[in-house]
């Protein structure tokens, strides 16, 4: 089976390695024996692997961690080292079986005698260690583990489990150390910097995305700007959005572009919120993102400016929050509040210089297209930092370089990613109030996502609950988001109203069903009846 294709941000795996994948406490006939080395370079193989498979989750399983497991096993007959994984697994969303499950399900009786390789140590978010009792019923023998979690009363935990359970785990840093482990340790770090930054620094993982000629410049000197870059390298702006939680502009993009900011790669996917932070208020009646039906939109501005505009949007579904002083740090710290933990800056030169002096912006995407366009006063990417000597510059840390059609894509970090034992803020700390529903909506619930222990008492808790359906009729929903988003459609005698009610039922997580319902309220508001209890 050829690799998949390597997502956005991760590394790619070194490209051949010889073969051990049995644990180290079994001793092997001479003739199947290899060395430490080979040993090594396939464990790290199947890490990287592991985190490959973790950033499939990339946009879906926020506000947890990317998870990711691979199960594998050696096969005497083949070289071929990836037929010899028999199961993997991705967290899809919260609320979903964890990614040790799924693995394991896939693999079946070819678990027995296997190594799962994991980018993240297991958590316990369903309070029942069903990542670690699936890889223990499953007869995996020994684990390989890349970082340990990162909250810290669940760090150690399940690997200590795997242990007493006679599992041999062998952690990356601690038991197992090369270059070659230095490498995947940095796959798995990628994989969750989001996570690791949010927790280090106090405000979203931030990646400022720009695309420029060849001569510098992101727009011609009359602003117009469509297109700089190719149609590929629009397609993986799409799939940076689609990983982010949110998406900010400031108001000069909104008033020469006119944008919808959407991730339209996938249908039904993740739709990351819309910013515009906009300090005079200075915006258009009628925009593309005053269009709420697909995404969620927040204009963020300074007290006072322009209220009967702000009246106005609010009347559309955009949300309006002031700001005592408009600045990129409280508007990261506000959107921290709000539990993202990502955020894509796709704005102009002087809200990205802005940032960047803010210490807010953690990496760059800059698309380089063969293209010269010239002008003295045409856009660059990044306005004044400043800066009167070239000893000054910022200098990008673990560079990356990548020919996407006639495009070069470059990447880099402005500061290097967390290793550390970050600390995920407490409940108290966590908004309790759904932060993708308008305030000016009557009905809101009144937890979110609240992340304790356990993750209990949330809308989003990965426990099924039996409550009355429309019909009346005893039903198991998956969570309490499938009942609350299916409740606001079931007063209203209407068809489509109640082909809703079986979208959400179906949903494949609370995420999902929180998608349908939130999106289509906004669509068709008047299938929206009064609250009628169902129990």
């Amino acid at each position: 089976m050829p690799p998949s294709p390597r997502p956005l941000g991760v590394a790619p795996a070194p490209a051949s390695y010889s073969l051990n994948l049995f644990p180290r406490r079994r001793c092997l006939p001479a003739r199947h024996a290899v060395s430490m080395a080979a040993s090594h370079a396939h464990d790290a193989h199947f890490l990287r692997r592991a985190a490959d498979v973790a950033d499939r989750s990339a946009g879906l399983a926020s506000p947890h961690p990317n998870f990711g497991c691979v199960i594998a096993r050696p096969q005497l007959e083949t070289d071929d080292v990836e037929a010899w994984v028999v199961g993997e697994g991705y967290l899809y969303s919260q609320g979903t079986p964890c990614a040790e499950l799924l693995a394991a399900e896939e693999a079946g009786e070819h678990a027995r005698g296997a190594t799962a390789y994991l980018n993240l140590e297991p958590d316990d978010c369903y309070g029942n260690s069903t990542a670690v009792s699936s890889l223990v019923q499953a007869g995996v023998t020994r684990v390989v583990v890349g970082l340990r979690h990162p909250l810290k009363h669940l760090r150690g935990k399940a690997i200590q489990l795997l242990r007493h359970q006679g599992i041999q785990v062998d952690v990356v840093g601690e038991d197992l150390q090369s270059k070659l482990f230095k490498e995947a340790l940095g796959s798995c770090l990628i994989v969750n910097a989001p996570l690791l930054y949010r927790a280090a620094f106090h405000v979203p993982f931030s990646v400022l995305k720009y695309a420029m000629t060849a001569d510098g410049k992101i727009a011609a000197s009359t602003g117009h700007a469509s297109w700089v870059s190719g149609k590929a390298s629009r397609g993986r702006v799409f799939e940076l959005r689609g990983r982010s939680d949110a998406i900010i502009v400031g108001g000069n993009t909104v008033r020469l572009d006119n944008p919808r900011l959407t991730a339209r790669h996938v249908k039904g996917g993740h739709v990351p919120v819309r910013i515009v932070m906009s300090q005079s208020f200075n915006l258009p009646e009628e925009a593309n993102l005053w269009n709420v039906h697909d995404a969620y939109t927040i204009v963020a501005t300074q007290r006072g400016a322009r209220r009967d505009l702000q009246k106005k949007l609010a009347m559309k579904g955009v949300e309006v929050v002031e700001f005592e002083m408009l600045n990129p740090r409280d508007v990261m710290s506000y959107c921290y509040d709000r539990g993202y933990l990502s955020v894509l800056w796709e704005c102009g030169g002087t809200l990205a210089a802005s940032a960047i002096s803010a210490r807010v912006i953690h990496k760059v995407y800059a698309f380089f297209a063969p293209k010269i366009i010239g002008g003295v006063n045409a856009p660059t990417p990044v306005g004044e930092l400043g800066m009167k000597q070239m000893t000054q510059a910022i200098d990008l840390i673990d560079v990356s370089y990548e020919q996407v059609d006639r495009d070069m894509l470059m990447s880099g970090f402005l500061q290097p990613i967390p290793d550390l034992s970050p600390v995920i803020p407490s409940v108290d700390e966590i908004p309790s109030v759904d932060p993708e529903v308008s305030p000016y909506e009557t009905n809101i619930i009144s937890f979110y996502k609240t992340w304790d222990t356990f993750g209990a008492f949330a809308n989003f808790s990965p426990h099924p609950i039996s409550l009355p359906d429309e019909n009346g009729d005893c039903f198991t929903w998956p969570t309490v988001e499938h009942y609350y988003q299916a409740h606001k459609f079931v007063s209203v005698d209407n068809p489509q109203a109640r082909d809703i009610v079986q979208e959400i039922k179906q949903a494949r997580s609370p995420e999902e069903a929180a998608r349908i319902g939130r999106t289509r309220q906004r669509e068709l508001p008047e299938l929206i009846g009064s609250p009628r209890k169902l129990m």
